[in-house]
This record gives C-alpha cells, sequence and structure tokens, in this order.
C-alpha cells in the first residue's frame, strides 16, 4: 500500500474550568483511499450503466472515487491519467479505448508508484508489469458463443450469408468478438462473412453501417453484430428495407441491455450473448487488494450467460438495469 487520503474526525472535548487535569483532544481517524477511474465514453447503454456501477460500488465500499470521461478519445484518456498521476490517487482504473499506446503512460504511473487495474478491455503492452491485472468479460468466448448459437440456428440452411457490424477498431472486444466468431466458422463451407464494417460501437454508424450492408450484400441472410447499441440501429435500417428482423436476417448482438431483451421477446433479435457493465463491486474489492499491496488474479472475468429465442424464461428474465 503506497499511500491512503486521510480524513481525519476530530472530537473536541470542552475542559471545565475546575481543579481537574485537562485532557487532550479525542482524534479518530478513518482511511479513505482514492481511485482514480477514466472512463473511456457513454457512448451506449451498457456504457452508462458500466460508469454507475462504479460510482455505486464506490459509495459503498467507501472509496473516493475521482471520475473523468473520455468522450471516445484516447488523448483525453491518456490526459486524465496523468492527472490522476499528479494527484497522485492510490490506484487507477480504466477501460481502455484501443489495445496499442499505453507504455509511455503506464511507464509513468509505475514510476510514481501507482498501481493500475484494466476495466473491460486489455491491452498490449511490452511491460505486462505495468497494470496489475484484468477485470472484465471474455471476449473470444463471447465470440465463440455467438458462433454456437449460429450452428444450431442454421443447421438445416444450405447457405450462410453473414454480415458484420464490428466495434471500434483495435478495441480488445472488436479483435476478440470477431476472432472466436470466425474461427468456429472455418472450414464450414456454407458459413461465409460477406462484408464487415466498424461501427465504432455507436448506435448512429450501426445504422449507417447495415445500410451499406444490405446495399453491398442485398442476399445476407445473418447480422453480426458487436453490441447492442449498433443493433438497435441496424434494426432501423432493417425495417427502413422493408426486411423483418428476426426473420429475414437472424440477428446476433452482444451485451445485453434492456432493451436488447425486449427486442428478443418481441423476435426481432434471435440471440443476446450478455456482457455485463455491472462489475463495481468486484472492481472495487480488487483495488482494495491491490492499494493494500496484496496479488491479484492477472484475469478476473465476469459470470455471463446466453439469451436467445428457444429460452422458456425469457418473459422472467429480470430487469437489466442498463
Amino acid at each position: 500500500m503506497r499511500r491512503w487520503r486521510r480524513v481525519m474526525a476530530c472530537s473536541v472535548l470542552a475542559l471545565m474550568l475546575t481543579g481537574c487535569a485537562g485532557q487532550a483532544p479525542e482524534q479518530a481517524e478513518q482511511e479513505t483511499l482514492l481511485l482514480g477511474f477514466a472512463q473511456l465514453g457513454s457512448e451506449s447503454g451498457w456504457r452508462i450503466g458500466n460508469s454507475e456501477s462504479v460510482k455505486q460500488a464506490a459509495e459503498r465500499a467507501g472509496v473516493q472515487l475521482m471520475f473523468t470521461n473520455a468522450q471516445q478519445s484516447q488523448e483525453k484518456q491518456i490526459k486524465a491519467i496523468r492527472s490522476f498521476i499528479a494527484y497522485q490517487v492510490d490506484v487507477i482504473a480504466f477501460p481502455p479505448i484501443v489495445e496499442e499506446g499505453w507504455d509511455n503512460v503506464l511507464a509513468e504511473a509505475k514510476a510514481a508508484g501507482i498501481p493500475v487495474l484494466l476495466v473491460d478491455r486489455s491491452i498490449k503492452i511490452s511491460d505486462p508489469g505495468l497494470y496489475a491485472g484484468f477485470i472484465g468479460s471474455d471476449f473470444l468466448e463471447e465470440g465463440y458463443k455467438a458462433a454456437r448459437f449460429l450452428l444450431q440456428k442454421t443447421e438445416d440452411w444450405d447457405e450462410v450469408r453473414i454480415v458484420e457490424i464490428t466495434g471500434t477498431v483495435d478495441s480488445t472486444p472488436m479483435v476478440d468478438r470477431s476472432r472466436g466468431f470466425s474461427e468456429l466458422l472455418t472450414g464450414k463451407e456454407k458459413y461465409t462473412i460477406v462484408g464487415a464494417i466498424s461501427g465504432d460501437f455507436l448506435r448512429s454508424k450501426g445504422k449507417e453501417c447495415m445500410r451499406q450492408l444490405l446495399k453491398d450484400y442485398p442476399d445476407a441472410n445473418v447480422l453480426y453484430s458487436h453490441n447492442d447499441a449498433m443493433t438497435f440501429g441496424a434494426i432501423e435500417a432493417i425495417e427502413e428495407a422493408a426486411l423483418i428482423p428476426g426473420k429475414d436476417i437472424v440477428i446476433i448482438t452482444v451485451d445485453g441491455e434492456q432493451e436488447a431483451i425486449d427486442l428478443l421477446i418481441q423476435g426481432k433479435i434471435n440471440c443476446v450473448v450478455e456482457c455485463t457493465p455491472l462489475i463495481g463491486d468486484i472492481v472495487m474489492d480488487l483495488v482494495k487488494k491491490i492499494a493494500a499491496g496484496e496479488t491479484i488474479p492477472r484475469i478476473t472475468y465476469s459470470i455471463e450467460r446466453v439469451f436467445s429465442e428457444w429460452d422458456d424464461d425469457v418473459m422472467d428474465i429480470p430487469a437489466r438495469g442498463y
């Protein structure tokens, strides 16, 4: 543990002007951990839910939180991390926008003696010792889950022509969700990913991408979308093209926002691969251990499931909270 913010709560005892000896005031010292959290943006309901989870968990855990929003800019996120270093926070946590470009700023954090926790996304870095660990989803497994559903759904199909709307280029979820999905389809002749476009995890771009994909590949019959926000935009484009989402085009999405579950119930989405943003309590637990000098697991994965049109209990899925 390198340092703690201390809040001094002093109770001053009144001294009676009598012949009794005076007593020194009692002081109660409470240690408060200071966490700098550099959020990457607020591009979706998932990300907003993630931010709220972190804020609420910090309050429950008694952790003082310095929270910033980089608005989808790696430059702003690096600037925020450097401000945390200057302020001498106890721990830095952040979901990296992309995988590369973090060596210098994390070396600065290490030189300052401030441990770093990666949240939601991972990085490629020359020295793995520049961060303490990672907490988030297994994005590769999410790609596998999406492919497993598709293989079962289209078992009797003659030809499967897939369009893919990917996340932010070079981000961990984009890379691993694509890799896991394509790995399970490799060698199966009837499956072809005919086109892929990055929608940057944004609803508006998801709609633009789907319009272009429908124009370029009008015979596509499957959409694999890397997050719900892009899927919502894509569904708008599909319906504008007088096609029926979930029927004319099978739709597989990742995240599990409430709107996605609602569309699954309506039959407009066929499969939702869960990627929970509600990891704030786990983040706080790991942050406290790091600050106390404990070694944490290198990787901590969230527990997640798959929701599909085949589930008998979709109507009973609890409110998602995001």
